[in-house]
């Protein structure tokens, strides 16, 4: 029987929720516009254009969707009539949209109700004033996507009919949740958390969207493991649209000497949960919203990654998030927390998430099972200022939707050079690396980022290195110690990519070979696939995979490792499980490769002999 979900991981943004909302999410009318006519036709104000339907949120290029059409479609339309009952109307009623690929127009009722341009980011608008009274509302969208703009950020979705060497299918239009939310005449719109564990302490900033009456205070109500544990409970008098506080939580020496309870990290992902009341001049509750967060500092420094002051290995997993039958979006809510509980399984305490930004329901169950993330974006492929422009702007919404995630641990707005594709010879193309970097740390201060991950290093907190060689020898000779390490960036160039730029030198950032692996297990010949080396038995990928990482843990300076990749994907075999989600190999021998302790951590190594000791006493006093 499949598990029942909270209510938080079901909500399309799970840390800031209210009770009520309204799921729009089923089947809508749907169109293609391979004219571009639609707008001088005014379909948004007419129901016969729409000849078919669609299942929302799933892309029309899915099977999931019930049209799967996977050609060239520039522009979409969709329509749905609802009814809304009269107590949503009340105040104010929002529209969301938690992502639309890649340009969206909204009407309701025919008339205009917002604009958003970014494929991966959200997007809302209060359509009260457009409401009819007692007639049936109509929602109209009109998404924009040109399949053959390169300088359109689009991740591994490919500008080609059908997916090659390392792209995939094409997403146009809504492929995340769209929902409605009642909120009163003045409410909460905007939270913000930033953990502060040297005083046990939060910093919360609040935004409401418009100035409260004067007399308008707000209750905030911190709880940790348990709802009735109170950790907070305060209340401030409001004196603007913008409240900033610095949260102390209300703890007892034996809490403190229990910090395990209260402090995130991916062994003891303990959440903090919040509620946050908007109370009127009378006492009366106007708005209230639930949320969460982890109490947790994240440091990059001395080579090695830092949580809450204590030395972690990273052995993350670069994870696609495509599925067969619904492409970029994810089927179900379940599937969101699957993927997490699948690379948990396998012994990778971390996610990759590679050129997508993901749904915050994913972002929920990393924070809940404890799953470390970097987050990144997706690129464009060429460069110019519009293409700059785009990536900027779509970036900088992404970091400010997720900055209160606590498994998030990493920002990194560029992968591999895309769309930067000449940072050796271009001034401005390394000034963009730089930019984006200190634009990422102006916005979150707080995260280690990396300006452009896997070759050239144009500025970053952290060396991220792509090396797919094919054996632990080659590894081991590349990246033992500092010295190797050095050498390897100044001489030998993985994949013939310099990694340093210019005026830049390796001092004590940690460096994470952030790509490895791509080993390929293609069971019966076949053409169509991609892999860094095509093996005939699992026995024999499972030998090398364990080759390599072994390689990658005798080093004395990594910090971490990201295993290319989680699952396989459309051409791509490269995968530890098949695509529908199966593995390959036996988890649990996968698991234990996995875990092996990193000779970079010392306390990995300790921790290992303890937990060896443990279980040979164990064993004996189970013979006895």
């Amino acid at each position: 029987m499949t598990e029942t979900l909270s209510p938080a991981a079901l909500h399309p943004r799970p840390q800031l929720r209210r009770t009520r909302w309204i799921d729009l999410c089923g089947t809508w009318a749907f169109a293609f516009d391979d004219d571009e006519c639609g707008l001088v036709e005014r379909w948004f104000d007419q129901a016969e254009p729409f000849d078919r339907n669609i299942l929302v949120p799933f892309p029309p290029e899915s099977e999931k969707s019930g049209v799967h059409e996977t050609g060239f479609h520039r522009v979409v339309w969709y329509r749905r009539e609802i009814r809304i009952d009269e107590a949503d109307r009340k105040d104010r009623l929002l529209l969301h949209f938690g992502a639309v690929d890649y340009k969206a127009s909204v009407w309701v009722n025919g008339r205009m109700a917002m604009e958003h341009e970014g494929g991966q980011t959200p997007f809302f608008a209060d359509i009260g004033p457009l409401l009819i009274p007692g007639e049936a509302q109509v929602i109209v969208v009109r998404a924009e996507d040109e399949p053959r703009d390169l300088q359109q950020p689009r991740g591994k979705q490919y500008w080609e009919e059908q997916p090659g060497y390392i792209w995939y299918h094409r997403t146009t239009g809504i492929w995340q949740p769209v929902w409605l939310e009642p909120v009163p005449k003045v409410a909460i719109a905007e939270l913000r958390w930033t953990p502060d564990v040297d005083r046990f302490g939060v910093g919360m900033v609040l935004r409401l969207d418009r100035r409260p009456p004067d007399g308008w205070r707000l209750r905030v109500r911190l709880s940790g493991d348990r709802p009735e544990r109170t950790l907070l409970d305060d209340t401030y008098l409001l004196s603007g649209r913008e409240t900033r506080r610095d949260l102390l939580l209300d703890i007892n020496d034996a809490a403190i000497r229990r910090r395990r309870t209260l402090l995130w990290a991916p062994e003891h992902p303990n959440l903090i949960e919040a509620t946050i009341e908007l109370i009127d001049d009378k006492g009366a509750v106007v708005d209230r919203i639930e949320s969460y967060f982890g109490l947790r500092r994240i440091e990059a420094r001395d080579g090695r990654f830092i949580i809450n002051g204590i030395p972690i290995f990273l052995r993350l997993v670069l994870a696609q998030n495509y599925w067969p039958d619904s492409l970029l979006a994810a089927p179900d809510a379940e599937a969101l927390k699957r993927e997490v509980e699948l690379a948990q399984a396998l012994g990778f305490n971390g996610i990759r998430i590679h050129q997508k930004i993901e749904d915050p329901r994913f972002l929920y169950w990393c924070d809940r099972l404890g799953m470390l993330v970097w987050s990144e974006a997706a690129n464009a492929y060429v460069y110019s200022d519009r293409a700059a422009d785009m990536l900027a702007r779509e970036w900088m919404e992404a970091v400010r939707r997720d900055y209160s995630h606590p498994s998030i641990i990493t920002w990194v707005p560029l992968n591999e050079s895309w769309g930067v594709p000449d940072l050796d010879r271009s001034a401005q193309q390394r000034d963009f690396v730089r930019a984006l970097y200190h634009l990422t740390k102006a916005l979150d201060p707080t995260r280690p980022v990396i300006g452009n991950d896997g070759w050239q290093h144009a500025v970053g907190d952290v060396f991220g290195v792509h090396d797919y060689a094919p054996t632990g020898d080659m590894l081991r000779e590349r990246y033992a110690d500092r010295e190797t390490i050095a050498r390897t960036f100044r001489d030998v160039r993985p994949h013939h990519h310099p990694l340093l730029g210019e005026d830049i030198e390796i001092e004590d950032e940690p460096i994470v070979i952030s790509e490895f692996g791509g080993l390929g297990f293609v069971p019966q010949a076949t053409e169509d696939w991609f892999g860094y080396g095509q093996f005939a038995s699992a026995d024999e990928l499972l030998a090398r995979y364990e080759e390599l990482v072994d390689a990658l843990l005798s080093s004395t300076a990594l910090a971490g490792f990201c295993y290319t990749q989680l699952t396989d994907t459309a051409q791509e075999t490269n995968g530890l499980l098949t695509v529908d989600r199966e593995p390959k190999f036996d988890m649990e021998r996968l698991r234990a490769i996995t875990s092996r302790p990193s000779k970079a951590v010392p306390s990995e190594i300790l921790d290992a002999l303890i937990k060896q000791e443990v279980e040979r006493r164990r064993r004996e006093r189970g013979q006895e």
